[in-house]
């Protein structure tokens, strides 16, 4: 490894655990850009800020990585022999295939209870129908769907039980989307994988220009999905399954 300025090796070091320590929040910055906690060199900073690897609103406790800093930060820990602990190294994210329709059934009945699980017809029209809305992980050494999240677009702006089995209400130029679930499998939990789908979903939406995303969940996971950049609306007009479900939901970009 070449040898390192003083001032090299702070800005990529504080560069490294920015990038490992990031997190998600929602505040009047944006909701669904990755941020970590502002305690570093201030000169190494400004520098990375003047390259373009991140942003430091004013007044704001946090900086924001932008893409190129994500990216030059697996570079350094790769430099650094850390990076085989990179989920972007482990999995790959894209499109479901239909090849992997099965897959993604039985993931399904594994990761919800009997009661909340979508039915198998539903599962395989959502995906024939809205396949671009559903984004999987797949086990780079193994080659199967490690996880998956979905859903579909509309011009609604509130969740309704009919989203899960109408697969007609899809309309591909909706403005918004509706998440119909998070999967990942046990064994492939606590790794931070939920995480990078959220996240990797509310980019491609913001790409295509969505204005927001919209999604329930129990109450014992309203915390979880605030860290990934989610305000909670209250409980929802939803009886899915016997349950009482919070609607939480992602204003896209800028406010």
């Amino acid at each position: 490894m070449k040898k390192k300025t003083r001032e090299q090796a702070i800005e990529e070091l504080s560069l490294m655990l920015i990038y490992l320590t990031r997190f998600q929040e929602d505040n009047e910055y944006c909701r669904y850009l990755e941020s970590s906690w502002k305690g570093y060199d201030f000169a190494a900073l400004n520098e990375m800020e003047q390259k373009g690897f991140l942003f430091q609103p004013r007044k704001n406790k946090c900086v924001y990585l932008s893409e190129e800093g994500k990216e030059k930060a697996r570079q350094l820990l790769a430099e650094y022999n850390l990076s085989d602990k990179d989920i972007l190294e482990k999995f790959e994210f894209r499109n479901i295939e239909l090849s992997e329709i099965k897959q993604a059934v039985e993931i399904e009945q594994i990761c919800f209870p009997p009661n909340e699980a979508c039915s198998k017809k539903s599962m395989i029209e959502r995906i024939e129908a809205a396949q671009e809305y559903f984004l999987v992980a797949v086990d780079k050494k193994t080659g199967k769907v490690a996880g998956f999240l979905n859903g579909i677009a509309t011009d609604e702006y509130c969740f309704r039980d009919e989203f899960f089995t109408d697969v007609r209400l899809h309309n591909p130029q909706g403005t918004n989307i509706m998440l119909l679930g998070l999967d990942v499998l046990p064994e492939y939990q606590r790794q931070g994988l939920g995480r990078e789908l959220v996240f990797e979903y509310l980019r491609r939406e913001r790409e295509k220009g969505r204005k927001e995303v919209v999604l329930t969940c129990l109450e014992s996971k309203v915390k979880m999905y605030k860290k990934f950049g989610f305000s909670d609306r209250g409980i929802a007009n939803s009886t899915w399954g016997g349950e009482e479900w919070h609607e939480m939901s992602c204003t896209l970009g800028w406010r």
